[in-house]
């Protein structure tokens, strides 16, 4: 019954989760995503293509040029430079949207070069009233699949877009826009290969330099609405919104810079250039747009460009598991485990749950680098670690319900804190104690033996239970030990198996209190008839033995036991010669003398009666009567008179 109970638990927040998976629960859809970071870091850098390469607007450049922006007959310079060392393609990550003089230079050398791809960047806020440009409209894609996929989830739309001036853009084989798209915790994890923007679609930068550096004609590049785009003989999966996943092929510098000031004085050789994809770039520190990417918290716009056109032209591409897929892993692995779980203890409960956890990150490292699937493993792992805890918790309870059920049978015999002293150090439970001053109370019904002879045992027996059961819940109230019960007799103590520093107090409190209720009883017992009892009670403090003692592991008795321990026994026995119900010796009254004084033992008086001397102690005992005075009486102590006749105890 209790695995049964364990694994619907189990299954059932592995629903729970199922749920929230759906929901996509935004704190651990970040999980996920630093996730794939790590698996990113963990895989390590990928050897890029030499086909691609940087020409950097570095520091370098920027020293021996002069500050960025550059005059753009520079510009054409380095163009005219890349087309004469052979660049298979030339793509610009600058966006020249702004006249200069040297407009029409740049755009004749774009022009004999031929090769040339622009950047466009769109604009989500403000519209545009601008005409369409001819050159952007020859860049939209022009064969889509299922269009009315894009109803449902529609691409990412623009209001306007910002291009190169008219004297450049005439002169590009064509445009693409730059566009970025972070994450919420601001790492840039998608590239955005379509963007809608006046009834058109239009591709990214980096999909236009694939393209055109494989010679894939425009009309052989077919967006499949909301799964990906079909490119010549591949296919670049996309999600619903046609951003891609970014492969990133490492961190900064993994492709191949060449500073753009060595081109311009001639210092590469052909073979560096000639056939490749050239793309132009910042990334001097403070003028190229930083990036957050799962490899660096800086990386150049420019290097991510290179990984995505890098993963098309190597077919390298990653995908992100469906939802139906997650939910079929998340339901596979929560229900194995929910089953698998209860049949351990704790401490294997716990090597299990590790193990799973790690068998699942493994998993979806393993299926990234091999496969280039991105599963997510965020909800499993922490649906892993609730059922371990759920389950976990619930065997707590069913276990803390047995324990309830022995501290229920053990504290009829010790009080509630005895059983936590026991749980808390089960070294309690051997054999042997220590040494430790306690308070020790006896209490002895009198003349019982002569009532057992006048009435029946079931008589005699249910006034006994009913007396020793109110005795009893005073002794707990006040925060005593119930020792045993000896036959008609109560043995309890103060001080063990917790320090009480107030002791003697709790006792003498304890037995004042005892008195009270027993004269309640008595009024009670003559009104219904019954037999009226009556007892004495002894105190005494002093250092005793207390610990358990018996036979270990047949029968043990927390106990005390001691010289002073008998000599509450025998100060008890007094009470009858003396005719009191409450006897302390001179060892308690030392104890809560000062509490008489300040007035801390409500309308009580001790009054010495004599130094009696006992069985095994050399030097007389003072003992005390305690009672308890009416309203309006003040509490106060009659020491013992030195000529008192010391008396044998017999």
């Amino acid at each position: 019954m209790k695995n049964k109970t364990a694994i619907f638990i189990g299954l059932f927040i592995t629903i729970v989760f199922a749920v929230l998976m759906l929901l996509k629960l935004s704190p651990l859809e970040t999980l996920e995503e630093k996730l794939l970071d790590y698996r990113f870091i963990t895989r390590g850098t990928i050897s890029p293509p030499d086909n691609i390469v940087i020409a950097a607007i570095d520091e370098k450049s920027i020293e021996k040029l002069g500050r960025w922006p550059w005059d753009r007959d520079r510009i054409a310079m380095l163009v005219d430079k890349l087309n004469n060392t052979g660049a298979g393609i030339i793509v610009f990550d600058i966006i020249y949207s702004e006249k200069e003089k040297n407009d029409l230079l740049l755009g004749n050398a774009i022009n004999n070069a031929g090769n040339v791809l622009m950047p466009i960047v769109f604009d989500f806020e403000r519209d545009s009233s601008k005409p369409e440009n001819e050159v952007l409209l020859n860049s939209a894609f022009v064969s889509i699949e299922n269009p009315e996929m894009f109803n449902k989830y529609n691409p990412i739309m623009a209001k306007s877009a910002l291009m190169p001036v008219d004297n450049i853009i005439k002169n590009v084989m064509g445009l693409g826009h730059i566009n970025m798209f972070p994450d919420s915790d601001g790492t840039l994890r998608w590239e955005s290969l379509i963007i809608g923007y006046k009834g058109y679609l239009y591709p990214s930068i980096t999909l236009q330099a694939a393209a055109f550096y494989l010679g894939i004609p425009h009309e052989k590049i077919v967006v499949k609405a909301t799964e990906g785009i079909r490119f010549g003989k591949r296919f670049i999966p996309t999600d619903r919104w046609g951003r891609m996943l970014i492969n990133y092929y490492g961190s900064n510098q993994t492709f191949k810079h060449i500073s753009i000031s060595d081109i311009l004085e001639d210092k590469i050789s052909q073979e560096e250039i000639s056939g490749k994809i050239v793309l132009i770039g910042a990334t001097a520190v403070g003028i190229y747009d930083l990036r957050v990417t799962p490899f660096s918290p800086a990386m150049p716009g420019i290097e991510k460009h290179a990984s995505v056109i890098a993963s098309i032209l190597e077919n390298r591409f990653l995908k992100a598991s469906s939802k139906t897929i997650n939910l079929i892993i998340l339901f596979l692995s929560g229900s194995l485990f929910s089953i698998l779980i209860p049949r351990f203890k704790a401490t294997g409960a716990s090597v299990v749950t590790g193990i799973t956890m790690m068998l699942i990150l493994l998993s979806g490292y393993y299926l990234f680098v091999k496969n280039g699937l991105w599963i997510n493993i965020s909800y499993p792992l922490i649906n892993i670690l609730f059922t371990f805890m759920g389950v976990t918790a619930y065997n707590y309870a069913v276990e803390e319900k047995h324990a309830r059920k022995i501290r229920a049978m053990f504290s009829s015999y010790v009080t509630e804190k005895v059983v936590n002293e026991l749980i808390k150090n089960p070294d309690m439970a051997k054999l042997g104690g220590e040494r430790r001053e306690v308070t020790v109370l006896f209490s002895d019904v009198r003349g019982f033996t002569s009532l057992s002879e006048k009435h029946s045992p079931e008589e005699v027996v249910a006034i006994l239970n009913e007396y020793l059961g109110e005795m009893t819940d005073i002794i707990f109230r006040w925060e005593g030990t119930l020792d045993k019960f000896i036959g008609d007799a109560i043995l309890a103590f103060w001080g063990a198996p917790m320090p009480q520093p107030n002791h003697a107090e709790l006792a003498v409190k304890c037995a004042l209190n005892m008195i009270k209720r027993l004269e309640e009883l008595q009024q009670k017992w003559k009104a219904e008839g019954k037999p009226v009892l009556d007892c004495g009670i002894g105190i005494n403090t002093g250092e005793v033995l207390v610990g358990n003692i018996g036979a270990e592991g047949k029968k043990m008795d927390y106990t005390v036991i001691g010289d002073h321990v008998n000599l509450g026994s025998r100060i008890e026995g007094l009470t009858r010669k003396y005719n009191v119900h409450i006897l302390i010796t001179e060892f308690t009254l030392e104890k809560i003398k000062d509490l008489v004084a300040e007035g801390r033992l409500y309308r009580a008086a001790i009054e010495g009666l004599e130094k009696v001397a006992v069985k095994g102690k050399e030097r007389p005992v003072e003992i005390y009567e305690i009672r308890s005075l009416q309203q309006g009486e003040e509490s106060k102590i009659t020491e013992c008179r030195e000529e008192v006749v010391v008396m044998k105890e017999k």
